[in-house]
């Protein structure tokens, strides 16, 4: 038995030879490979796996190089950006409905004042036009109001006075027979106006009836007011 174990031995042509060498090449980078330090004894930054050179045959075998490190730290790094992102766009919404609730808050108080002054102003009441009896007290009070309108001074008692003296208050009453009536042009009304002096000192928004009587008191009150300064002035004949 051992001759014949030595001399198949003999028989190992040059091919064999190098196959078996390069087996056990292959052997010793396997053992360099578990020889590699733990993960706790690798720089932070990379863990490289690096294979000794080896050769098959007349063939070298490249370096092996693993960087399992940087492709964690990699993806690490795009979950942060993401993460990132998300939060900016959770805090741009916060952050508007944050100003919306600033900008109401600031609204609602101006808001509860306009109500409140809403429900305290009292419901406009309509206006009743004004209405004066038909008299003689009424025809002044009228006269009166129609004369402040249009800038012509006069008071009551000057108008009172001088109508009772002209007319004893008859807005129909006529003189035939003074200068006037013999001229053609009678005095009439209230106040004992003519023709001609009631159209030139009429005060539009009165009637141009001249026996109307606060169309009469109204143009003799404007001509007096331009010949005496005012009704008031007056105490006799105009």
């Amino acid at each position: 038995m051992p001759k014949n174990i030595l001399g198949r031995a003999r028989a190992l042509t040059q091919t064999h030879k190098l196959a078996i060498a390069g087996t056990a090449t292959l052997g010793a980078a396997a053992l360099a490979f578990t020889a590699v330090p733990s993960q706790a004894q690798t720089p932070a930054h990379e863990t490289t796996v690096a294979s000794a050179p080896v050769s098959v045959g007349n063939q070298p075998v490249k370096p092996l190089k693993v960087a399992v490190t940087d492709q964690m730290a990699a993806a690490g790094l795009k979950a942060e950006a993401i993460a990132a992102k998300q939060k900016a766009a959770q805090d741009a919404v916060k952050k508007q409905a944050q100003h919306k609730a600033q900008q109401a808050a600031k609204q609602r108080p101006a808001q509860q004042q306009a109500a409140n002054r809403s429900a305290q102003r009292p419901a406009a009441q309509p206006v009743a036009a004004k209405t004066y009896g038909n008299n003689l007290d009424g025809w002044i009070h009228q006269s009166l109001d129609i004369m402040r309108q249009n800038g012509i001074p006069g008071s009551y008692d000057g108008l009172y006075r001088n109508i009772m003296r002209e007319s004893s208050g008859n807005p129909t009453a006529i003189n035939n027979w003074d200068i006037n009536a013999r001229n053609g042009i009678p005095s009439k009304g209230l106040l004992q106006v003519i023709d001609p002096t009631f159209r030139a000192y009429h005060v539009p928004g009165t009637s141009w009836n001249i026996y109307d009587p606060v169309a009469n008191i109204t143009a003799a009150a404007n001509y007096a007011a331009h010949r005496y300064g005012s009704m008031d002035n007056v105490n006799s004949a105009y």
